[in-house]
């Protein structure tokens, strides 16, 4: 059996993102998560392990997709052991600059402040999609909006608090030995592929795929390109099956 995969969704998503992909990965056991509202990153990824321990399961692949990648990082430096491999989807390793840290912080507020998704689709909606999917996908385009508006605003700004406290990884993904698939969408403006890059020169056993006509959300944009990209890479974490004798 292959090992189950824990797919972390994207802010300001939750796991409901993942159930178009689902359906596109009917051999792997998936397992997807939805975070506490936590300011903590470490919090919500020890959250993680705790749910992987009460379903039994000891080993698995993690990887997660945006904030998905920060949590995966976190699980890395809290949880190794439990980490057989590591899916590292639209997202970087390097910590937020000051301004973009000020950023999340100023949005965290005016969710608080409003209680409402308002800054939420008029900011950061727009940026989660590539230009193909804005331009030819508007079924896409409004089911990332009805996700958008699903997450509660209370979570979300506590979520942005978490991820303007992150730390650098890149000290994590060196130490990481693991084999890693790096998956990054052409279109992606909010980490594009020269943070992919990076940090796939920062893993020992990385493979890098960019995936056509898919900007941040390439797991909801190209689901076939992105659960096929999983797929393969799981498939070579199996042992090989020894062969089989010949009867007499």
């Amino acid at each position: 059996m292959p090992l189950p995969v824990v797919l972390l969704p994207a802010f300001p998503l939750r796991s409901r993102m993942f159930d178009p992909l689902r359906a596109l990965l009917p051999a792997l056991e998936v397992i997807t998560p939805d975070y506490p509202p936590s300011s903590d990153l470490d919090h919500i990824a020890d959250e993680i392990a705790a749910t992987l321990e009460a379903a039994g399961v000891e080993r698995a692949v993690i990887g997660g997709v945006s904030m998905g990648g920060y949590l995966t990082m976190a699980f890395l430096r809290r949880h190794r052991p439990r980490a057989a491999a590591i899916v590292l989807a639209d997202t970087k390793a390097v910590a937020d600059s000051d301004e973009a840290r000020a950023n999340r912080l100023r949005i965290a507020k005016i969710l608080d402040d409003e209680n409402s998704d308002r800054v939420l689709l008029q900011e950061v909606l727009p940026t989660l999609t590539g230009e193909t999917t804005r331009r030819e996908r508007r079924s896409v385009l409004k089911s990332v909006a009805d996700l958008v508006s699903g997450t509660p605003p209370s979570a979300a700004a506590a979520w942005q608090r978490a991820m303007a406290g992150r730390p650098d990884s890149f000290e994590t993904l060196r130490a990481t030995e693991v084999p890693a698939l790096v998956m990054v969408g052409a279109e992606d403006s909010l980490t594009p592929r020269e943070h992919a890059l990076a940090m796939t020169e920062a893993l020992l056993n990385a493979t890098l795929v960019e995936l056509p006509a898919a900007g941040h959300l390439a797991a909801i944009e190209t689901p076939a390109q992105f659960a096929a990209a999983l797929t393969e890479f799981v498939a070579a974490l199996e042992p090989p099956r020894p062969p089989e004798l010949p009867r007499e």
